[in-house]
């Protein structure tokens, strides 16, 4: 089922300030709440439809790329499969303040209550070639993030009581005045490390190597970043983990070179075959296309092979392939050859005619592209 428009989900316009998208999603958090509708799966899956929204519109780099390339866009959160419960509720700190809502309206004191730390992602770099973000492709990425060890046991933890928050109370001017705060112990999990293997650190997490596979999708571009929910490091005493950021990096192409969802072939040919016309391979992304080149053609010209660019991400629309025509000029000849051009040098033919064939470099590409 496709996913829809997150700011419909929200119910809020695409130009929407921060302040009106959080306002939404604390109404919609409340609303559908799963203590507030226990057993409702739908309301279920609405409030983890809206969490999921807040989470790519309340990140300005994350919203940008959403703006522009949809729900696969530079840190989409399609890619591993949602967010799941922990991660929604880890919002909850930043989205209703220390002692959200939820404690008092729906009993408090379990575990949804809790702030636990999340844990930090995880930043790679994908090479790609010019072939394959033509095409999008599988890759299989090795790298290294925190989990939980094994052989790890727990207990509570004795600063909060295994409720993941600690109150405080202090003495002001206007009388005693209360505040709950996510424990700093355990961070909001309520519970630490009892015992753990030797060179296991008290939050109980190793580094550790792993292999993932990337669908990379057709018409990403250089510096853009895609995302994998919850493959980043792990979030100490149980955490939630963090992402896994992927960032393209192009690689360089020798014989095309891409301007936007354009590539750009420079086509060397002399000036006798621009003369009296021919046909050349010039190659393209997935292999050779021959093009004819007509009689009289002049330096400059900008030839296009339709459809035969880079997709645009997310969309069915396909760039062009534009070939630059460069006449080449003969810098040594032998006698016989002299004397031949010398014999056309001033006929009538062979020399140029001002007006007609003097359009400058941008004109011909204003032209090109009205």
């Amino acid at each position: 089922m496709a996913k829809r428009d997150y700011y419909e989900v929200l119910g809020v316009s695409r130009n929407a300030s921060d302040d009106e998208i959080k306002k939404a999603y604390r109404s919609m958090a409340i609303k559908y709440h799963p203590d507030k509708n226990p057993g409702d799966k739908s309301a279920e899956e609405k409030f983890k439809e809206a969490a999921e929204a807040y989470e790519i519109l309340s990140d300005p780099q994350k919203r940008a790329g959403y703006d522009r390339y949809g729900h696969q866009g530079a840190t989409g959160g399609n890619y591993g499969g949602g967010m799941n419960m922990d991660d929604i509720f880890s919002q909850f700190g930043d989205v209703f303040g220390e002692g959200n809502p939820f404690d008092s309206f729906f009993g408090g004191g379990g575990s949804r209550s809790r702030s636990r730390t999340r844990g930090s992602n995880v930043r790679i770099k994908v090479k790609l070639t010019l072939q394959e973000i033509a095409t999008g492709v599988e890759k299989k990425v090795k790298f290294n993030r925190m989990v939980g060890a094994e052989g790890l046991t727990f207990k509570t933890c004795n600063t909060c009581g295994g409720a993941g928050q600690v109150r405080r109370v202090t003495q002001t001017f206007l009388g005693q005045m209360a505040t709950t705060t996510t424990c700093p112990t355990c961070n909001g999990s309520g519970k630490v490390v009892d015992k753990r293997p030797q060179g296991v650190g008290p939050d109980g997490l190793v580094n550790k190597e792993e292999i993932v596979s990337i669908n990379i999708p057709a018409g990403v571009a250089d510096g853009m970043q895609l995302s994998m929910s919850g493959k980043g490091n792990m979030g100490p005493n149980g955490g939630a983990p963090g992402d896994l950021i992927i960032v393209i990096e192009e690689q360089e192409d020798g014989v095309l070179k891409r301007e936007g969802n354009n590539l750009v072939y420079d086509l060397h040919i002399s000036f006798i075959d621009a003369t009296l016309g021919t046909t050349v391979e010039v190659p393209v992304v997935n292999g050779k296309v021959k093009l004819k080149i007509d009689a009289g053609t002049q330096g400059g010209k900008i030839l296009r092979l339709k459809g035969k660019g880079i997709p645009e991400l997310n969309s069915s629309y396909r760039g062009d392939q534009l070939i630059y025509v460069n006449i080449w000029t003969p810098q040594k000849l032998n006698a016989e050859e002299k004397a031949t051009l010398e014999k056309w040098r001033d006929a009538e033919n062979f020399k140029p005619h001002p007006g007609k064939h003097d359009k400058s470099f941008f004109e011909k590409m204003r032209e090109y592209f009205q």
